[in-house]
Order: C-alpha cells, then structure tokens, then sequence
C-alpha cells in the first residue's frame, strides 16, 4: 500500500490532464463569448438596414448613396 502512494504522487499524467481540461474549457468559453458578440453585432446591423430600407424612397435608392 506504502508502495501504491509513493508511486502516485509524483505521478503527474492526471496533473496534466487536468490542466487540458482547463484550458479547453477556456478556449470554449471564449468562443462562446465571441459567438455572442459577433450575433449581437450582426443584429443590429441587420435592423440598422432594414430601418434604411424601409425609410428611404425608392427613388434615393436608385440614385445611389450621395
């Protein structure tokens, strides 16, 4: 039994994989993050066209912008 401890702690294979663990959870957790921000973005460009679309006369959007 001595023996089994002795030969555990210095043992450092599960030391490392939770240090993988670790680091993709944080990978994932900054994707999701940036997922977030980047749909947020895309929304609000997506109305801010569709405000200008429907507001502006046909007639200023065959002109083209000024």
């Amino acid at each position: 039994m001595v023996y089994l401890v002795r030969k555990f702690f210095p043992d450092e294979n599960g030391a490392v994989t939770v240090d993988w663990v670790i680091l993709s959870a944080a990978v994932v957790g900054i994707a999701i993050a940036a997922y977030v921000n980047i749909q947020a973005g895309s929304s609000s460009m997506a109305n801010a066209v569709s405000v200008y679309l429907t507001e502006t006369p046909l007639e200023d959007l065959r002109d083209g912008p000024d």
